[in-house]
């Protein structure tokens, strides 16, 4: 946007960043999309607008950018339109919680679909979006691998009709490509793609809408921030220190200026390992209380500790999400967790107002209805 204050406006009032002609930017990597507005419709001015946005850039922002530009002419006499903000909410959605990691390999998607099932299990209306575009697991997670989403027209509108499974409404890239297909997509594709499972989807009405982000801090955790106002987001590490580091990340990405999304608390995973014949042992592979450490390190809630234990890596491979065994050590530390997330929820609602979405990319109230907490 400093770049663009250094460009004259077609009306020669000032530049276009004050005058507001500048209705849209958007950065993807080294790929930058402008939308201006021109008041003058002569080709020749349009052009040379273009010319000097493009200039712009590459000499006050980046030098090897990939620019385009769109400009449009407001019709004579009539005030430019509005142009409409990304990031409207979701009609009948009250809950929008992203679940992130800074590293990949540490259970993430266990933690979150684990987490969804519980909150159904509370008497909650819970949707899950799987938005690993590269890497999707929920249908297998969910035991639901031949299935596939339904069209339904709603207000004559075709629309996806999301996979439900153990009470969970569920959408994943996993559901349109084969088995064996590997999805290989710059990140404006996979962005649009999460777009469109977020925004294309018949959800009804949720308590609760859960995004199994992927892992780090790209692309589709931007595309989310602006497709949609997230709640709030939950933090999932393993003790290890190399796997605190990248949480640390994670944490510091929601917590910028730019996307200032609250932080509703960190989840240890593979906290320690409990053989099945000794329940009462704890071995501390990856390191003891390290993410627990770094959430008072962060002032940040703590959301509870889980065990690496055999019954959760079976449970993941054969669909049945481990919060299922009742009266197992694996389903009193997921449902601890989830009660947990529910809590800070409602502190964070009941404190804070609700989370704007992100109009402009320049970088790199509910409380429990049904369960007690």
């Amino acid at each position: 946007m400093k770049a663009l204050s250094q460009v004259q406006a077609t009306d020669n009032s000032s530049n276009i960043v004050d005058a507001k002609h500048v209705t849209n930017v958007q950065v993807f990597g080294d790929e930058v999309e402008v939308d201006v507005i021109s008041m003058q419709p002569t080709l020749h001015i349009k052009k040379k607008l273009e010319v000097d946005i493009l200039k712009a850039i590459h000499e006050h922002a980046f030098a090897k950018a990939k620019v385009k530009v769109r400009i449009t002419v407001p019709e004579k006499n009539a005030k430019p339109k509005a142009v409409p903000l990304k990031g409207a909410e979701l009609p009948g959605v009250q809950n929008i919680i992203a679940i992130a990691s800074g590293k990949g390999g540490v259970g993430k998607s266990t933690i979150t679909s684990n987490l969804a099932v519980a909150l159904a299990q509370m008497g909650f209306k819970v949707g899950l979006v799987d938005a690993d575009i590269y890497g999707p697991s929920m249908p297998k997670m969910f035991d639901v691998e031949t299935e596939r989403p339904a069209s339904i027209h709603v207000d004559g509108v075709s629309k996806m009709e999301p996979v439900e499974s153990y009470g969970v409404k569920l959408l994943s890239i996993g559901f349109f490509a084969k088995q064996n297909q590997a999805v290989v997509w710059r990140g404006p594709m996979a962005s649009k793609a999460l777009n469109q499972m977020i925004r294309e989807a018949h959800w009804g009405e949720l308590d609760f809408l859960l995004i199994d982000l992927p892992p780090g801090t790209g692309d589709i955790h931007l595309s989310l921030v602006q497709a949609v106002p997230v709640t709030g987001s939950v933090i999932v590490s393993t003790p290890q220190a190399i796997a605190l580091a990248d949480a640390r990340k994670g944490v510091g990405m929601f917590q910028m200026d730019s996307i200032n999304i609250p932080v509703l608390g960190i989840v240890e995973n593979m906290a320690y390992f409990t053989p099945e014949e000794l329940p009462e042992n704890k071995y501390y592979i990856f390191g003891k209380e390290g993410a627990r450490n770094l959430a008072t390190e962060l002032d940040t809630p703590f959301l509870g500790e889980i065990p690496i234990i055999q019954s959760i890596r079976e449970s993941g491979d054969v669909g049945r999400p481990a919060i299922m065994q009742d009266g197992t050590i694996a389903s009193e530390a997921f449902g601890e967790m989830a009660k947990n997330v529910v809590s800070e929820l409602v502190k964070r609602n009941t404190d804070l107002p609700p989370t704007e979405v992100v109009r402009i990319t320049t970088m790199a109230g509910c409380s429990p209805k049904k369960e007690q907490v």
